[in-house]
């Protein structure tokens, strides 16, 4: 079976070939039968990566040196982050847990088939933004809100809407000022009554079955706030740069955010498909749209943002609400803080367009480092609190994020320099080696799809040029335009 996406070829699905027979005897056995092979499967997979670690760490101590110290970390990280990814993981659109918090009882259900308000937002996309729509308005379930804020376009993006709206049950909203993309989304929640928020981007296109599982996903498991999809890049075919992206967006959201959601902390839900119970949101909204850092409005960080309120406002959800009393979000229904859990389904599929030039790919990845930086000081303030693997997830993360421009500079220019070039060949060679075993846990889920080999390249991208831009992001962090073109 395949999948078309508008303009361009078939999709390969998830599972192919031999993969889907494993699946199906995998989905055949018991619970706890099925768990235990995955496992097993799992560290015979990792038992290279194993053997390899075993043997460095035996020979740490006679040839102690800093570069056998952090390649020793990040193998043990990677190791780590795979074995969590592929052992611990379950799909929550697709069976029940196996993890749930002791608390789970405590949270009220959704109804059985509940209300979808479906929410966009859109700046400028006259181009693709009928593709978007399009995909909106061809999910399979039956009761959805489709919302989509036209936030002061200037390029007969409102010509597009308004054309599309007399063809589908679609509410278009056009703001005279331009607000950016959290105050339209805002302004697009006001109106909407669904018990399930669900956003997804301008750029993007979604499956017809993505609503139906992420709401499969919440029904099932009442202590989900939220749950993201599993997101591939939508334009493959515009040259290296896209099918770069497109191989390490698999791999973010296969085992990092699948990793996350093992420990139901899942630290960004993504805006290609991101989809939140009311209750756990609703009363954040006005501080997402009036976020301030360093003392000016923050643009940046909305997703991870508001995957934030939902992880932290068991302890800061009271202040905020607060800092915000006379919000009709606040005032007309306060609802209680409650400890929600996050997570992600890889069975509600999504596809973005991603940026295919150097320059605008550039610009996403500081817009990105400056989510990152807002976001630490928000997040950072209460991962602790969710738990040992949840916190070693997001602090490790973190740590690593930020100690990469160090390290570039130490191993690509003062080495070098210091005419230690056998240390940065060393350097080089770890990355590649790490870039390969993504690349080859991609081979393993994508049988036959030789695109795992552009998994190191991406490796070697952020080394040698986005560890760069966190300093740079640092310095301009009050500077921003919304724009989502990924020209």
């Amino acid at each position: 079976m395949t999948v078309l996406r508008p303009g361009h070829g078939p999709v390969t699905p998830l599972r192919t070939g031999a993969r889907h027979r494993l699946g199906a005897r995998l989905d055949g056995l018991a619970p706890g039968v099925r768990r235990d092979v995955v496992r097993l499967l799992t560290v015979l997979a990792l038992l290279p990566l194993l053997l390899l670690l075993a043997r460095s760490a035996v020979r740490l101590p006679h040839a102690f040196d800093p570069l056998t110290l952090y390649g020793l970390a990040v193998l043990s990280g990677t190791v780590c982050l795979l074995h969590v990814a592929y052992s611990h993981y379950d799909d929550p659109a697709l069976r029940p847990l196996r993890s749930r918090p002791r608390h789970a009882e405590a949270f009220p259900p959704l109804p059985a088939h509940p209300r979808v308000s479906f929410l966009l937002a859109v700046r400028n996309e006259r181009a693709h933004i009928e593709d978007c729509v399009r995909s909106m308005a061809a999910v399979d379930y039956p009761d959805v809100q489709l919302i989509v804020v036209d936030d002061a376009s200037d390029d007969g993006t409102p010509d597009v809407l308004e054309r599309l709206a007399g063809e589908l049950p679609l509410t278009v909203i056009r703001l005279a000022e331009n607000l950016g993309k959290k105050g339209a989304l805002v302004r697009a929640c006001a109106v909407a009554d669904g018990d399930v928020l669900l956003f997804t981007d301008s750029d993007c296109v979604v499956a017809p079955d993505s609503v139906r599982h992420c709401v499969a996903a919440l029904v099932r498991h009442p202590e989900l706030g939220a749950v993201g999809g599993h997101c591939r890049a939508l334009n493959t075919d515009a040259g290296l740069l896209a099918r770069v992206q497109d191989i390490w967006y698999e791999g973010q959201f296969r085992i990092s955010k699948a990793a996350e959601a093992a420990f139901g902390s899942v630290t960004c839900v993504s805006g290609p498909l991101a989809a939140f119970r009311r209750e756990a949101v609703w009363n954040y909204l006005p501080a997402w749209a009036e976020d301030r850092f360093l003392g000016a409005p923050f643009r940046f960080a909305t997703d991870r943002q508001l995957t934030g309120y939902v992880l932290g406002q068991a302890w800061h959800g009271r202040a905020l609400k607060d800092r915000h009393a006379d919000s009709p979000f606040v005032r007309d229904h306060d609802y209680p803080e409650r400890r929600w859990e996050v997570g992600y389904t890889r069975a509600a599929r999504v596809w973005t367009r991603v940026p295919s030039r150097p320059g605008s790919f550039l610009r996403q990845q500081v817009r990105w480092k400056k989510s990152f930086i807002r976001n630490l000081f928000f997040t950072g303030r209460f991962m602790w609190r969710r738990g040992p693997a949840a916190a070693a997830l997001y602090y490790g993360h973190a740590l690593w994020v930020i100690a990469a421009p160090a390290l570039v500079v130490r191993h690509l220019l003062w080495a070098p320099l210091h005419l230690a070039g056998l240390l940065t060949l060393l350097y080089l060679g770890g990355v590649v080696l790490k870039g390969c075993v993504w690349g080859l846990a991609y081979r393993i889920d994508h049988p036959g799809d030789r695109a795992w080999r552009y998994r190191p390249l991406m490796s070697l991208l952020s080394c040698c040029v986005l560890a760069w831009l966190l300093p740079y992001a640092l310095l301009t962090l009050r500077r921003g335009v919304w724009t989502r073109s990924a020209a």
